[in-house]
């Protein structure tokens, strides 16, 4: 069971940084490092389901990671 969960978290720890570096590819360098844009818009698309997944992973990671410790 352990090393289930070890596997499922070092699977859902990978999708997740590579979520993260799609997500900020998008944007700007200056957008990266704190600057922001000059308008607001709201996220469509593929950033809101980026922004969803990384949620839902961020999420699953914690989870694996609580029970990881407690067994």
């Amino acid at each position: 069971m352990k090393i289930f969960l070890l596997v499922i978290q070092i699977a859902v720890s990978v999708a997740l940084v590579i979520v993260i570096l799609m997500q900020s590819k998008g944007s700007g360098i200056g957008t990266v490092f704190g600057g922001s844009d000059s308008f607001y818009r709201s996220k469509r698309g593929v950033e809101k389901l980026f922004l969803y997944l990384t949620v839902f992973l961020a999420a699953v990671f914690a989870i694996t990671s609580i029970i990881l410790v407690v067994i």
